[in-house]
């Protein structure tokens, strides 16, 4: 039985670790004995935020998968109300038993329920099996996505 919940702090470890569980994420994420002090800055500022859902997915107490969700205000498309759906990850010992599918079907109900009448996503071009995942559950790439790395 699969239980979704809103993360903890003391569940950041585990998050950190789904991050960093595939080739990507290797490269950007960094997992210590103590945690870096930007992931638990940056958990707070998505905790206190009502528009933000750090969603974790749990079997038999243990943390398997992870998304975060934000609800985003639009005057687009008048007025819509928009969920973006980031850091996808399930643990690669729990992939192919349809847990990401049921994870994700939970984050669009959840949009669904806070008013979002467009739910969108990025992933990355080097993840092309996550772009065919996505397009199953009936996203589409409609858009070529951008971005500008500061630093």
């Amino acid at each position: 039985m699969l239980i979704y919940r809103k993360a903890t702090e003391s569940d950041l470890k585990h998050i950190v670790q789904l991050l960093q569980e595939d080739d990507l994420g290797a490269t950007r994420e960094h997992l210590t004995e103590i945690l870096d002090p930007r992931y638990v800055e940056a958990f707070y500022l998505i905790d206190r935020d009502p528009q933000q859902y750090l969603m974790v997915v749990e079997m038999a107490k243990e943390i398997i998968a992870t998304c975060h969700l934000t609800i985003m205000p639009s005057l687009t498309f008048t007025g819509s109300t928009r969920m973006q759906i980031e850091a996808v990850r399930v643990a690669g010992s729990m992939r192919g038993q349809k847990i990401g599918e049921q994870m994700m079907q939970e984050a669009i109900a959840y949009g669904k329920h806070r008013g979002a009448s467009i739910i969108q996503l990025t992933t990355n071009k080097k993840r092309p099996r996550a772009k065919q995942f996505y397009e199953r559950l009936g996203f589409e790439a409609s858009h070529e996505g951008m971005k500008l790395y500061l630093r």
